[in-house]
């Protein structure tokens, strides 16, 4: 007799969602449910402390699978696997290739080369690759814009003479005509007669991908992730529709040769939703094309439509904007959450930005290091054995279907503007992404978003030394702009870092002593609190046991040659306190109260002029203190 089988949990009775939020309400002891669990993301919508089924049940997105359209749940079958990419600037094409040899040997599986167009002649390739199996590696180049087709020619004469087998050749060439518009203000040549060469040019290798998506500048430039997403699809659809409507170009032959350059931020389970996201809205967008087969092929859709086409390439990039010169190894905990959050969703290839590329062009350890990063998420935890291990995570799933909403909105909004071409030449996209980076500098500034390091638990005895900011490269940086509005990308921690180089290029490094008095708990959480504030300017920072009066406090405080004051207790000993502790110090140092009291107005009459709490603006007020010791 077979034996009985039983569901798992089938001994516990159901419990209904009311029943849950009974329990949470409950355990907040009269607490607003809204306001202290639910979360308002920069996307537009709201996210709940918890999921159920009955939250995911009607998503049509889950009857997708992997490997088939609409390739929500990703592009492969059969594993997670993606391309470990490594970006190198050809300065010396012999060096380069020695260089990427090196690489190969070491775990590297795709490169990218940007080569100077000087270098552009008939023995490039033979020399930058020689050594290399291109049937065994992805290949990506790219060069000036007014070359590119030049370019392109050289690799298909290359790959021809070599006598490779072109099905087994994969890569792409980085012809980005929008993202130059975007980063340089600089609209060269038609975009659609470069892309129709190109792509004829190209013709030869049917799987180098050459109308590129470079949507990491928007990441670059402070976006929030629908936005990239939302313009990103956009960008796509405009060579599809203008080399599909006025070239009349095949759709599945367009669609074949775009590929998308995604930034990935640390928001890690959003960032996993996006990509998801992006596959589905994509595959859907080309479909609409109708495109069609021009071969037998097992994944050929009814009415012999192409369903390879609707398949997005991506390639995605660690952030640029979250990454610091000070602290600068806590780039790499918030490059690996990127990494991880990438190789999850299923991306095709991947860099890892070198922890240092903020102030330095990046050495042999920072860029092993980057590599590293790939690697042990590859073969130690296995990220490329599952396919979508999101796949049915009632949050996920409903991360996905949001930022997808929220996208979509974005992308007929840009098709109601009369396209990204035309929303770029009168600078809509870069005004609604500068606004978004404004936003972002604006919430740094504010610690309502942290920068761990930066704005939030500094390293108080760093000091910068030789180090500068470097601003992200860009192709022809020395090119003159037309008149476009350009991104700004200035990376978020780049206030309180012009801040803190402030503080150290003026020789002077200011003393900002406790003085704490009054309640135990209270006096040691401010002064940890007004530590770390005075810490992100590269203040020096003298905490205290505690004083008996504030008249021995201030007594201390000038032994030690402070020259900010900050008082730390309780809300309700600032009353006994803070003008007493004022008085004494008679403006022989500036002073500070930690905390907001009930009594700030009150003491801001007697001439108490700041006050430090979680609701300031910490880079202004830092700002004011240096104006006034830095003199």
């Amino acid at each position: 007799m077979a034996e009985k089988r039983e569901r798992l949990f089938s001994s516990f009775p159901p419990i209904s969602t009311e029943e849950w939020k009974g329990k949470i309400v409950a355990d907040l002891k009269g607490a607003d449910f809204d306001k202290k669990l639910v979360w308002r993301t920069q996307e537009g919508f709201d996210v709940q402390p918890f999921y159920r089924w009955e939250d995911i049940k009607d998503l049509q997105q889950l009857n997708s699978l992997p490997g088939e359209f609409p390739y929500l749940r990703g592009t492969k079958k059969e594993s997670n696997a993606w391309l470990v990419r490594q970006d190198l600037v050809v300065t010396d094409v012999k060096e380069a290739n020695k260089k990427a040899l090196f690489l190969l040997d070491r775990g590297v599986e795709s490169l990218s080369f940007k080569i100077d167009e000087k270098d552009l002649s008939d023995h490039l390739f033979a020399d930058l690759l020689d050594g290399i199996y291109a049937d065994c590696v992805e290949l990506n180049f790219s060069t000036c814009q007014g070359h590119i087709v030049d370019l392109a020619k050289l690799l298909v004469a290359y790959y021809q003479e070599k006598k490779y087998d072109v099905k087994k050749l994969f890569g792409s060439i980085d012809f980005d005509f929008f993202n130059k518009m975007l980063t340089r203000g600089k609209e060269k040549g038609n975009f659609i007669e470069i892309s129709k060469a190109l792509i004829e040019a190209i013709k030869p290798l049917p799987f180098y991908r050459v109308l590129n998506v470079t949507s990491s500048s928007l990441n670059n430039a402070g976006s929030y992730l629908a936005q990239e997403l939302g313009y990103a699809l956009a960008w796509g659809n405009e060579y599809l529709d203008k080399l599909v409507s006025e070239e009349g170009l095949p759709p599945a032959l367009v669609a074949k040769k775009i590929k998308f350059n995604f930034g990935v931020g640390t928001n890690y389970f959003m960032e996993i939703a996006k990509f998801r996201a992006a596959r589905l809205l994509w595959a859907n967008i080309v479909a609409s094309y109708g495109p069609t087969c021009d071969h037998d092929c097992e994944n050929e859709g009814e009415n012999n439509v192409c369903r390879c086409a609707s398949k997005m390439r991506i390639h995605a990039q660690t952030s640029f904007s979250n990454m610091t010169v000070y602290d600068a190894h806590v780039n790499l905990l918030r490059s690996q959450t990127e990494a991880m959050s990438a190789g999850l969703a299923g991306v095709d290839s991947l860099t890892v930005l070198p922890f240092d590329v903020t102030y330095k062009e990046s050495d042999e350890f920072s860029e092993r290091l980057a590599r590293n990063q790939q690697l042990l998420l590859k073969e130690e935890s296995h990220f490329d054995k599952v396919v979508d291990p999101a796949g049915g995570s009632y949050y996920i799933e409903t991360l996905t279907a949001s930022i997808a909403e929220q996208a979509w909105k974005i992308f007929l909004k840009v098709l109601e503007d009369g396209g990204f071409y035309e929303s770029v030449k009168k600078g809509l996209v870069q005004d609604e992404i500068n606004s978004s980076n404004d936003k972002r500098h604006l919430y740094v500034a504010q610690r309502r978003e942290n920068l761990l390091g930066t704005n939030i638990f500094p390293n108080f005895n760093e000091k910068a030394g030789d180090k500068r900011p470097v601003e992200i490269a860009t192709c022809c940086s020395s090119s003159k702009g037309s008149g476009i509005k350009t991104l700004n990308m200035s990376r978020a921690a780049s206030g309180f870092e012009e801040l803190r180089l402030q503080t150290e290029a003026s020789g002077k490094r200011p003393k900002a002593f406790m003085l704490t008095i009054g309640s135990l708990v209270m006096r040691q959480a401010r002064a940890q609190f007004a530590c770390n504030f005075f810490a992100c300017a590269g203040y020096e920072v003298v905490d205290n046991l505690g004083f008996d009066t504030v008249e021995k406090g201030i007594e201390a405080a000038m032994a030690a040659g402070a020259d900010v004051v900050v008082l730390c207790s309780s809300d309700d000993e600032y009353a006994e306190y803070a003008e007493a502790a004022f008085k004494a110090l008679n403006n022989r140092a500036m002073f500070a109260v930690a905390g907001a009291p009930a009594c700030m107005d009150e003491l801001k009459a007697k001439g108490i002029e700041y006050f430090i709490h979680v609701r300031v603006n910490v880079l202004e007020t830092l700002k004011e203190f240096n104006a006034n010791l830095l003199k």
